[in-house]
């Protein structure tokens, strides 16, 4: 069969090898274009979240861990506890700071293995994200892209996770999950946009990377180029 282009790479039906190879596609499209980290831009950040980071900015990584369930993908997303000293009660992506003379990589499946109990073994490194800083906490975060066979068993660490949430794939995808709130910092109050969950706002540095992941698994067409599936 002729290759018909596809506008959407992410599909609820889509086989774990085929996400895979087209993610992998367009990460590596998208590793040669500047990070714009725009959807999800909270008012008054300034574009400080495009850097660049001071010599004194501590390095991190994370994960946006897609695996199959129930006949969908997902992602898990962390609270935080509320004795943390960076972040506390806020949903993140699993992850945290680099070791000294630690690899991006390998910190990003420490952090989700110490997280949340996720073995490695079987897990797909696809790619990574553009890096983000973060400015309130002086993060300077490589996201990566990870991609699970099925649903891990998950095992939280209190001292790290108060909560696990699963995000629906599709429920990131659908605009109408998208919204902004105010938000108050003091004197100061702000809109900031994000994604509506289970009753919680997701918002910050998380919507941003989630943002970006959106726009490679929907194969927006000015980030990477269309991905075709010559087997439709």
């Amino acid at each position: 069969m002729s290759a018909v282009p596809d506008p959407v790479l992410f599909t609820p039906n889509s086989s774990s090898e085929h996400l895979a190879e087209a993610l992998r596609r367009h990460l590596a499209a998208q590793a040669r274009t500047a990070a714009r980290y725009r959807r999800f831009v909270p008012e008054l950040s300034y574009g400080r979240h495009r850097g660049p980071a001071g010599a004194d900015a501590r390095p991190a990584a994370v994960v946006t861990l897609l695996y199959p369930a129930c006949g969908q993908w997902y992602l898990p997303l962390t609270l935080r506890p509320v004795f943390m000293s960076d972040h506390a009660g806020q949903i993140c992506l699993p992850g945290g700071g680099m070791e000294p003379g630690e690899a991006a990589r390998t910190c990003a499946l420490r952090e989700l293995h110490e997280e949340l109990g996720v073995d490695p073994a079987p897990l797909q490194v696809l790619g990574s994200l553009p890096p983000i800083y973060v400015y309130a906490s002086n993060f300077l975060v490589r996201p990566f892209v990870v991609c699970a066979p099925q649903r891990p068993d998950f095992r939280l660490d209190p001292r790290e996770v108060a909560e696990l949430l699963e995000l629906p794939v599709a429920h990131l995808l659908d605009e109408r999950n998208h919204r902004a709130q105010a938000i108050v910092r003091g004197p100061l109050s702000f809109q900031a946009p994000g994604i509506v969950f289970q009753g919680r706002h997701i918002w910050g540095a998380t919507a941003l990377i989630l943002g970006e992941l959106l726009e490679v698994l929907r194969g927006d067409a000015e980030a990477v180029p269309q991905v075709r599936d010559s087997k439709r």
